[in-house]
């Protein structure tokens, strides 16, 4: 009996853990902590693009040492200094006497040192289109003022001081009222063979002269004297010399005015040879009250510098791109659009205006 109860025990112990064994679920696995997503480096932000604060710039004469080009850079120094421009504002010129080789000279080298613009009274005719072209070609602004390339190749805007074909006209009225009804000689004592302006202003007079009121005035000759002082009282003389009825000299360049004005007036000819042209006011005054140089015309030369620096500030800026029909603000001077130029076959310009005519009664103002 005890035996068979042994037995009983040891079958339940067995069946018990049989039954255990089987029935125990597995143990679950040990999951291994999940890993810390890797996190990928992020992009370095983008700068933000630089906003050109200033424009590195070069005003350039035809020479140096005219009065008219040093009132011309203060008026681009004026406007350089209104629009906070914190760039350079380089006054760059050759002397008179090798004018033409001098601009291109400075032009080439603002190129490579990688101005942002250049501003060009041009006194070298279309000589100066090859390193004006290598300018334009290397992302510089090229405007001109007071004189433009006559092709206008490498030029983006004239700044026109006075409308050329206007600028004709007035000089044949002043030589009809000098000269008076009965008429006369008149020759010209310009500046360069090359300067562009003084031979559309002469090209517009002879055309302006065709005009039967101007029948009784007779254009005898044109001489140059590359606006050197000295020249120019030279060749007025001579002309003197080679045309005893000579009447008036007739002079679009502030130099060879008052030159032609000292040399009259030393060789005591003023009674007989009168002088007229462009001159500046401050420099004429003896000569206009004297009666040799008694009606003359012009300018402001500050405001021409003050706006050909406006213009090339707007576009190197970006605010406008210097094609026809834009319309920019010039400080004080207001608002002027870009237009053909009517006086060349191409190119564009602005033009700035008016005229002043002086005499004896206003030439002390």
């Amino acid at each position: 009996m005890k035996k068979n109860i042994w037995q009983f025990a040891t079958l339940v112990m067995v069946l018990s853990m049989l039954l255990t064994a089987c029935g125990q679920p597995a143990a679950a696995p040990v999951e291994e902590p999940a890993a810390a997503p890797v996190e990928e480096e992020a992009a370095p932000a983008e700068e933000p693009a630089m906003v050109k604060e200033g424009y590195d710039m070069v005003f350039l004469p035809k020479f140096m040492g005219n009065m008219v080009f040093d009132q011309a850079f203060a008026g681009a120094k004026e406007a350089h200094d209104e629009l906070g421009d914190t760039g350079k504002l380089e006054f760059l010129g050759p002397t008179a006497d090798q004018s033409v080789a001098g601009q291109i000279e400075i032009v080439t080298s603002a190129t490579s040192r990688g101005v942002d613009a250049i501003m060009i009274s041009n006194n070298a005719g279309d000589q100066i289109v090859p390193v004006a072209v290598a300018a334009r070609d290397a992302g510089i602004v090229v405007t001109t003022w007071d004189s433009p390339i006559p092709s206008a190749e490498g030029e983006q805007v004239f700044v026109a001081q006075v409308d050329f074909d206007e600028t004709g006209v007035v000089m044949a009225d002043m030589a009809l009222e000098i000269l008076g009804e009965a008429g006369g000689q008149m020759a010209v004592l310009s500046a360069s063979p090359d300067a562009a302006n003084q031979n559309a202003w002469i090209a517009a007079m002879q055309e302006a002269l065709k005009d039967p009121k101007y029948a009784k005035i007779e254009l005898v000759d044109v001489v140059y004297g590359n606006d050197i002082s000295e020249d120019s009282y030279n060749q007025a003389l001579a002309l003197v010399a080679k045309y005893p009825d000579l009447g008036l000299i007739m002079a679009p360049t502030t130099i060879g005015i008052t030159s032609a004005a000292k040399a009259m007036t030393d060789e005591g000819l003023c009674d007989k040879v009168k002088i007229s042209g462009l001159g500046l006011p401050a420099e004429m005054v003896e000569f206009t009250l004297s009666g040799c140089a008694p009606k003359f015309a012009l300018w402001s030369f500050v405001d021409l510098g003050y706006l050909s620096y406006y213009l090339t500030y707007r576009i190197a800026s970006g605010e406008i791109k210097g094609v026809e029909g834009e319309t920019f603000e010039a400080g004080r001077m207001g608002t002027y659009t870009i237009e053909k130029d009517p006086t060349r076959d191409v190119g564009l310009r602005i033009l700035m205006g008016p005229f002043s005519v002086y005499d004896a009664t206003n030439v002390e103002e």
